[in-house]
C-alpha cells in the first residue's frame, strides 16, 4: 500500500468537473478528523485560485502534476491512498496514471466512458494491480454508477420477491433535464478518432462484452433504432449512454461471479411515451442525437458547464424492469437531484472514493466497476450523501 499522507488526491481540480469535486469535499469532509485531501493539476496559480474561489481551506495542500510529466504524476501518486482523476479523454490523458497506481498500490476512481481504452488498461494491469493492492474503478460519475447499481438493485429485489435474480433487465430512461459533460462529448470524439485511426477498434466498440475477457454472453439488443416497448407500454428511443453503461453492467456480472446468470441480457432506452406522438418523439430524439453527434463541438468544451443554478434545477429518473421467465416483473427507480453530467457525478465520483476508504476498505486488488466492489455499501452513501434514492416501485 502506498503512502499515507493524503486519503484521497482530487487530480484535475482545475477542471470545471474536478473543481466540483473540491467543492464538495472542502463542503462536506473538512475539520478534525477528516478526510485528508489535496488539489492536484497543471498549474500552481490556477489551483490557488480554484482553492480561494471554493473557499476551500488556505492550507490546502496543492500538488503540481502534469499528464505529460511522468515523474511528476508519480510523485503525486506516491503520497496518497487514493486518486480522483478527472483528466480525459482518459485515452489521451489517462494511461500513464493507471499504470503509476496499478504498480504503486494506488486505489484510482475516474469518470471515464471510454470502453476500447479501458479493456486495454484492463488488459494491461489487472495483473499488476492484484499483486500490488490497487484497486481501479472505471466509470464513477453518471456513466455507470446509476444504472450499474440500478441493475443491482433490482436484481437484489427480485431475489427477495421472485425468489432469484432473473437473466433480463430493462434500463429506461424516463426523465433528464441537464448536459452530458464536456468531457464526455470529447471522449466520443477521440473514441471515434481512434477508431478510424485503427479500425479492429470497432469490433470492440460494437462488442456488449469488451470489459469481459474470456466471456461472451447472449446476444443484446441493439438498441439503435426507435421501438415500440410492449411491456412499458411506450416508444422507445436509443440512449447515448448505452454502450458504455451496458457493458459496464455485464463486467458488474463477471466480477461478482454472474448472479444475474451467463444467460443474462440488459439494454438501455430512453422512453418516449405511447401512440402516434410517442413514436414522433422517439424518431425527433434520434434525429437530435445524430444531429448532435455530427456537430460535437456545440456541446460544452472540456473546462466548461453549465452554471450553479442549471445544476441545482437538473434531475434523472431512471427505471430498471426485472423480467422472469415466467413474465413476472420487479421494477425499481433511480433518482437523481443535480444534472447528470456535472451536479451528481462530482457527488457520485467522491463518495465512492470515500465509500472504498470507510466503508468497504478489504474489497480485494484489481480493476473493478464499483458497484460490483462495494454494492449496498455505495448505494447507502450516495443516498446518505449524494442526493440519489433507489426505490422499489408497486
Amino acid at each position: 500500500m502506498s503512502s499515507s499522507k493524503f486519503d484521497i488526491i482530487v487530480y484535475g481540480a482545475t477542471g470545471f468537473t474536478g473543481q466540483l469535486v473540491a467543492e464538495y469535499l472542502a463542503a462536506n469532509y473538512r475539520g478534525a478528523g477528516s478526510l485528508k485531501w489535496a488539489m492536484a493539476g497543471r498549474s500552481m496559480d490556477k489551483l490557488a485560485a480554484v482553492r480561494d474561489a471554493i473557499g476551500a481551506p488556505a492550507d490546502t495542500p496543492l500538488i503540481v502534476a502534469d499528464a505529460g510529466d511522468p515523474a511528476s504524476l508519480k510523485a503525486m501518486v506516491d503520497q496518497t491512498k487514493s486518486i480522483i482523476s478527472t483528466v480525459g479523454p482518459y485515452q489521451l490523458y489517462g494511461s500513464e496514471l493507471v499504470a503509476l497506481c496499478a504498480a504503486s498500490g494506488t486505489d484510482y476512481f475516474d469518470l471515464c466512458g471510454e470502453p476500447v481504452w479501458m479493456r486495454q488498461m484492463i488488459d494491461a494491469h489487472e495483473a499488476t494491480a492484484k499483486a500490488s493492492g490497487a484497486r481501479i474503478a472505471f466509470s464513477c460519475g453518471f456513466d455507470s454508477l446509476p444504472f450499474e447499481l440500478g441493475v443491482f438493485f433490482v436484481q437484489e429485489a427480485a431475489k427477495k420477491t421472485l425468489g432469484a435474480p432473473v437473466n433480463r433487465v430493462k434500463g429506461r430512461v424516463r426523465d433528464m433535464k441537464g448536459t452530458f459533460s464536456g468531457g464526455t462529448a470529447a471522449s466520443v470524439k477521440a473514441t471515434f478518432a481512434a477508431a478510424a485511426k485503427d479500425l479492429s477498434l470497432v469490433a470492440l466498440l460494437q462488442n456488449p462484452f469488451v470489459l469481459t475477457p474470456g466471456f461472451e454472453g447472449p446476444k443484446q439488443p441493439r438498441g439503435n433504432k426507435p421501438l415500440l416497448d410492449e411491456d412499458m407500454g411506450s416508444w422507445t428511443a436509443p440512449f447515448v449512454m448505452a454502450t458504455i453503461n451496458t457493458r459496464n453492467v455485464h463486467r458488474s456480472n463477471l466480477l461478482m461471479n454472474f448472479p444475474y446468470g451467463k444467460d443474462f441480457v440488459y439494454d438501455e432506452m430512453v422512453l418516449t411515451g405511447p401512440g402516434e406522438q410517442g413514436e414522433a418523439n422517439a424518431k425527433k430524439l434520434v434525429a437530435a442525437v445524430n444531429a448532435e453527434r455530427m456537430g460535437a463541438a456545440s456541446g460544452p468544451k472540456p473546462g466548461e458547464g453549465p452554471s450553479k443554478e442549471e445544476q441545482e434545477n437538473g434531475l434523472y429518473d431512471l427505471l430498471f424492469v426485472a423480467i422472469a421467465p415466467d413474465g413476472r416483473q420487479v421494477r425499481a427507480a433511480v433518482k437523481g437531484d443535480r444534472d447528470p453530467g456535472y451536479g451528481s457525478t462530482s457527488k457520485m465520483i467522491s463518495e465512492c472514493a470515500i465509500c472504498l476508504l470507510r466503508d468497504t476498505p478489504d474489497v480485494p486488488a484489481g480493476i473493478w466497476t464499483p458497484g460490483a466492489a462495494m454494492g449496498d455499501r455505495l448505494i447507502k452513501r450516495l443516498v446518505d450523501h449524494a442526493g440519489l434514492t433507489f426505490e422499489v416501485e408497486k
